[in-house]
């Protein structure tokens, strides 16, 4: 994350409709694309404030129109509106000319909110299957063409695989040892993934990154409240969002785990996010029920891939903390790929009794 000197962050709010007064800031990390800092007045938290990054989302103008078009819908007597601040000029986001080019957003600060990377309770897994299908729900009437790709073919297999072989091709050699056994557990799982690719699922609005992280809930009753980290609303099937939210709701150990033995598949864990979908008034077709296993076998073993090519490309696009850490993520995210294909068929299960049509 790049570091910004309060001054400099004073002056990109004054671009913002806020009131004048003494703010102070402070950086939030958890995420991995965007400078986010949250915007304090007498340090009480008003607003978020943001750098979003135009390397990553390279059309900041469709971007913000997804997120605009969506939180017309987004608003609920159980799903809490967020709002975007518009600059003095009335527009949803600001672009700095000054130096290098950055383009910037304000928002509503959620109080007394919190968000969890990984949970044992099966109430929090619960609510987020509630919120989830919740989101769902109100974006239901939501037109997909009015949504642009902001990463275009971001859940992509064939993309994936093709970038990876890419990769592969043009890697070091001492890398591709070390990983040797990680190629070939990424060799074998395209092919059982190929093999159980389903087809004509209805096109949603999906959120496209549904990680436990990405939900508010209340820290007074640990109800969920909303989605965050909006940049990747754009069209999807139901099982990209599922699939991504299983992979860090029943798996109790954080995305770079270096223990395997700590990776969990916690069946309750899955019965109860489930149960928190099916909460929600009925809007899946059979065929996006019968693709909700497969989901949770892709999304993680996507993160994956990517994270192992990353590695092959010389870590060029996630943040590393360490030389191997884009292989620590990548075996993390296979293993519990490997334990989420042990569970297919508690998977098909669970997904047929609690959300039969």
């Amino acid at each position: 994350m790049r570091t910004f000197p309060d001054d400099i962050l004073k002056n990109l709010l004054v671009n913002f409709s806020v009131a004048e007064k003494d703010y102070s800031f402070r950086p939030l990390t958890d995420g991995f694309i965007n400078d986010t800092f949250l915007v304090l007045s007498d340090n009480r938290p008003i607003y978020i404030l943001q750098r979003i990054n135009h390397l990553v989302f390279q059309n900041v103008e469709g971007l913000m129109n997804n997120v605009q078009n969506a939180l017309q819908y987004l608003e609920d007597v159980d799903y809490h509106k967020i709002t975007l601040v518009k600059t003095r000029s009335g527009l949803r986001f600001f672009k700095d000319n000054e130096g290098e080019t950055a383009y910037w957003r304000l928002m509503n600060y959620i109080d007394e909110s919190t968000a969890y990377n990984t949970t044992e309770s099966t109430d929090i897994a619960f609510e987020a299957g509630r919120i989830i299908g919740k989101f769902h729900l109100l974006l239901a009437d939501a037109k997909v063409d009015n949504y642009i790709d902001t990463i275009p073919r971001f859940h992509d297999l064939e993309l994936r695989k093709n970038q990876f072989e890419e990769a592969l091709k043009n890697a070091d050699p001492e890398k591709k040892e070390i990983a040797k056994n990680d190629l070939t557990f990424a060799i074998e799982t395209l092919t059982k993934l190929e093999s159980m690719k389903v087809r004509d699922l209805p096109l949603r609005v999906c959120h496209n990154d549904t990680k436990l992280n990405n939900i508010l809930f209340s820290k007074k009753t640990d109800k969920a409240l909303c989605l965050i980290d909006l940049d990747t609303i754009m069209k999807g099937n139901f099982h990209f969002d599922f699939g991504d939210a299983i992979r860090t709701i029943v798996n109790t150990a954080p995305e770079d785990e270096q223990e395997h033995s700590k990776i969990t598949f916690k069946k309750p864990l899955f019965e109860a996010f489930v149960s928190g979908i099916a909460s929600n008034k009925s809007f899946l077709s059979q065929e996006e029920i019968n693709a909700l296993p497969l989901g949770a076998i892709l999304m993680p073993f996507l993160h994956g891939i990517r994270a192992l090519t990353d590695y092959l490309n010389n870590n060029i696009y996630y943040k590393v903390a360490y030389e191997n850490q884009n292989l620590d993520r990548s075996r993390s995210l296979f293993d519990f790929t490997h334990k989420a294909l042990q569970n297919l068929d508690f998977m098909k299960e669970v997904t047929a009794q609690k959300l039969k049509q």
